[in-house]
């Protein structure tokens, strides 16, 4: 079981998280939890870094000294023996004036560095794990907090890492596997690893999904549940469109699709570690516990209509080439996208006229003018010599995309979906439709973005009971 940042929001919410574990357990199951940081925190530890490296003497003091109070009023909310309060306040103590020394060093250097930063935006995690670990104690139970860079083996890619899962599984069997089979509760933290030098790492905004995964994976694990704050994968943003409501079904090519293309429910690789076994995944809501929430299965199953969920991505610019001279040129398209790759830029989408005399891709907004720059000195020569006679961004544009198996093979999907957004008069930019044939996204004006969901929503078909 994972619980995200809301599930940990507060005692109420990590008292809610015990019974969930609790309840499982004492129907024979053997739990592996794994936990976000109290929401906000990761926030404020980042806030924290990047103050001291902008100079700031003080502001870094004030967000270990807001953190303390907030994770001390919340341990002594949850804990009533005096002994087992006693040592975690003398945990969280340490590890507080521990970041509390990090930051100083930080403001003296005046930068933070992502190995640095790693492992400052580690805490909030470690915190949490041992809140809830001490909880379970408080009310009986054989408990303990672990900190995942002792079991997940990463690459030194910092702020992003990749797990090496042969290493991580060794570790596991090892400092883990024990636990559970003695009937203890295992807390680990979500989000961190560790280089095979111990250097921590993360694996990514949002990762503990991931985290859940990877270990999951590693214990061979017959489910993994993620609880959140909601119900389950929503059809759409309910703040969009009112009537959206819980997808009681996905696979697991649907849900990849959804978690890149915008949905916040899940992060993009979390289903990956679990494929191979062909685990079902679970999302369910921490404060709702009687709904089984989405379940996330290998198989599709096919709705009626085709379409079962709409999303939408935000914050992005369309990148476009164009040339006339650009016809039998080859390597103009693989030398762009390679300019763009080495600034560690993610291209969302792809798309080519068959004249080839122009095609366009979308990257977010906050790195346009960089992915400008870097693809007109890639191509400096073609523009000097006019084979390629402009590089320009459109930022006023979102891609809405829609997911469903049922696309896969089904006559007029697209006409459909093309035809829902005509009869609003909505123009489409872009359209393009991946291999998977899981997903048709279309870029139009962000104006018409809460629109177009809207349009392409009314084409899911309830599923019959």
């Amino acid at each position: 079981m994972k619980f995200g940042g809301t599930s940990m929001g507060n005692h109420d919410a990590i008292a809610q998280v015990a019974r969930i574990i609790l309840d499982h357990q004492r129907q024979g199951h053997r739990i592996l939890t794994v936990v976000s940081a109290m929401s906000g925190v990761t926030d404020q530890l980042k806030e924290a870094a990047r103050s001291a490296a902008a100079g700031d003497e003080s502001k870094h003091y004030d967000i270990v000294a807001a953190l303390r109070q907030r994770h001390r009023e919340t341990a002594d909310q949850l804990v009533s023996d005096e002994m087992i309060k006693q040592a975690l306040f003398d945990e969280l103590d340490t590890m507080l004036d521990t970041l509390s020394a990090l930051c100083h060093s930080i403001a003296v250097l005046r930068e933070v560095t992502p190995r640095g930063m790693d492992l400052i935006m580690s805490f909030g995690e470690r915190f949490s794990a041992r809140l809830l670990a001490a909880h379970l104690r408080d009310l009986g139970n054989a408990a303990i907090a672990i900190d995942a860079n002792t079991l997940i083996v990463t690459d030194d890619n910092f702020q992003d890492a990749a797990p090496l899962m042969d290493e991580t599984r060794q570790r596991v069997k090892q400092f883990l596997v024990p636990y559970l089979e003695s009937g203890t509760l295992p807390i680990v933290t979500g989000y961190i690893g560790a280089t095979r030098d111990g250097i921590i790492t993360t694996l990514g905004r949002g990762a503990s999904d991931f985290s859940a995964a990877i270990l999951g994976a590693a214990v061979e694990t017959d489910q993994l549940w993620i609880y959140t704050d909601v119900d389950g994968i929503m059809t759409t943003d309910p703040r969009i469109v009112p009537t959206a409501r819980v997808i009681r079904t996905l696979s697991y090519g649907e849900v990849g699709e959804l978690a890149y293309f915008g949905a916040k429910v899940l992060h993009p690789k979390t289903v990956q570690p679990m494929i191979d076994r062909e685990a079902p995944v679970r999302v369910r809501n921490t404060f709702n516990p009687s709904d089984l929430g989405t379940l996330i299965q290998p198989q599709a199953e096919i709705t009626p209509g085709a379409v079962k969920a709409v999303t939408l991505i935000r914050d992005v610019s369309l990148i476009s080439v164009e040339g006339r001279g650009m016809i039998g040129v080859p390597g103009v398209a693989g030398r762009t996208f390679m300019a763009v790759a080495r600034l560690g830029v993610s291209i969302l989408l792809i798309s080519q006229s068959s004249s080839e005399q122009s095609f366009c891709f979308i990257v977010p907004s906050a790195r346009t003018a960089q992915v400008l720059d870097a693809v007109r000195k890639e191509l400096r020569t073609e523009l000097e010599r006019r084979d390629v006679d402009r590089v320009w961004a459109r930022e006023d544009i979102v891609i809405v995309t829609a997911v469903g198996a049922g696309m896969r093979g089904t006559p007029g999907v697209a006409a459909r979906v093309t035809g829902a957004l005509a009869a609003r008069s909505i123009n489409i930019l872009v359209i393009a439709q991946g291999s998977s044939e899981y997903s048709i996204s279309l870029v139009v004006r962000a104006d018409e973005a809460n629109e177009a969901v809207r349009a392409l929503h009314d084409l899911i078909v309830e599923p019959t009971a």
